[in-house]
């Protein structure tokens, strides 16, 4: 399938990330308040205000979680819907009164987020951390590459791209101390990932078909975390604040319907899942990403360029597996792929591999260099799926590093 053509011209244009294949989700403001919209070339339609033929009330609420819960005929009636009115000339004189250019609106948060869990899904940046701190024999843990391992985060610190993040505070241990102080991290870190937005709740366990037919789509993750608070409080039972501070997602759902050209299989597997984690097809995509630090008062530095190809596991395997001891899921549950790294150095998709855990600093255009995130830097994720003569974008994912607060005078001696 090539490039749909539209009546919006630069939808039309080469690079364009949201031609009419596209079509994703997401909240904006023009200043009359928030308002559903679907990117199309520079523009975003208000959803809401066209003949959509769905009931009115799925667009009321400025968050796409009543269109999620209403389910996948409902979103393959909307998506048919939208792609006539913005492909058919026909449709031109009625539609586009309700375009309003990008560059003038405010994108919000796409969706409310209901519970966070983030995963550890692929096999190179969990190789490249085990080697860091067990050694190359005992890299991966041994249940590994048997089960997506993860952990439940903290939905109330998502925020969407654009909204800056403080340096935190936590415990940290120096080498060699006896005991911990209390101080703002020194280790903040980046991570790049890839965000499964869960349209459908469940009750009980699902199978990895029925896991992928609840998924409504996927956004860029960035999992800020604070390496030196995570090396001291995360055993024995993982993370907690290490990656409490926040997790930045893109502002748009770019839908599984638009990557279905895009499925990929996984990468090999050593040894065999067992049949309740075993796919029905090809549950991977091929998206490429890249993440930039911007230095303040400087020029951007491409840090890393990997593919969500390289995951081990799946989205649906992960969202399968949190079902299996009966978990409930609920309509805008968000699950992050965890670190999503090549085997090559130049696409780990964090700096704590790219600096392999700060030995090794990364250079910077300006001629600088990073162990660790700075106060002032911007990092910005990126990601696109190609295909012939479009692509199928996410729009940038950014957020700015906020001095530490000052210490509360009762937090010291």
């Amino acid at each position: 399938m090539g490039l749909r053509t539209s009546w919006v011209e630069s939808a039309n244009a080469p690079g364009c990330e949201f031609p009419l294949n596209n079509l994703p989700y997401g909240v904006f403001d023009a200043g009359q308040g928030p308002r559903l919209g679907v990117a199309i070339g520079d523009r975003v339609l208000d959803v809401a205000a066209v003949d959509h033929g769905l009931d009115a009330g799925l667009f009321a609420e400025p968050a796409w979680n009543a269109v999620m819960a209403a389910g996948p005929q409902i979103w393959a009636a909307l998506r048919a819907r939208l792609t006539v009115l913005l492909g058919d000339v026909a449709h031109q004189a009625a539609v586009a009164p309700h375009l309003v250019r990008l560059e003038e609106v405010t994108l919000g948060l796409p969706f409310t987020v209901s519970e966070f869990t983030d995963f550890y899904a692929s096999r190179h940046h969990a190789t490249n951390v085990g080697t860091m701190f067990r050694g190359p024999e005992n890299a991966l843990p041994p249940n590994w590459l048997s089960i997506p391992i993860g952990y439940n985060g903290r939905a109330s610190s998502v925020v969407v791209s654009g909204t800056d993040v403080r340096r935190p505070w936590g415990q940290l241990k120096a080498p060699g101390a006896d005991l911990p102080h209390l101080g703002p991290s020194a280790r903040f870190d980046l991570e790049l990932e890839l965000g499964a937005v869960v349209g459908l709740p469940s009750a009980g366990m699902v199978s990895v078909a029925q896991a992928d037919a609840m998924i409504f789509g996927y956004v860029l993750l960035n999992d800020w975390s604070a390496r030196d608070i995570q090396a001291w409080e995360y055993q024995p039972l993982g993370p907690f604040q290490a990656k409490a501070t926040a997790t930045t997602v893109s502002p748009w759902i770019v839908t599984k319907a638009a990557l279905e050209p895009f499925r990929v299989g996984p990468p090999a597997r050593e040894r065999p899942l067992l049949p309740y984690l075993r796919e029905p097809g090809p549950m991977q995509y091929d998206i490429a990403l890249s993440v930039g630090l911007t230095p303040e008062g400087g020029a951007e530095t491409i840090l890393a360029r990997t593919n969500a190809r390289e995951l081990y596991y799946s989205a649906a395997q992960q969202l399968c597996h949190h079902t299996s001891s009966g978990c409930p899921m609920r309509t805008g549950d968000l699950l992050g792929s965890g670190t999503i790294s090549g085997g090559t150095p130049d696409s780990r998709g964090s700096l704590l591999e790219l600096s392999w855990g700060g030995t090794e600093p990364v250079r910077l255009a300006d001629g600088t260099e990073r162990r660790f995130l700075q106060d002032g830097d911007r990092l910005t994720l990126y990601g696109a799926a190609q295909g012939e003569g479009y692509r199928v974008g996410f729009g940038a994912c950014t957020g700015r590093v906020l001095p530490a607060l000052p210490q509360p005078a009762w937090t010291q001696d």
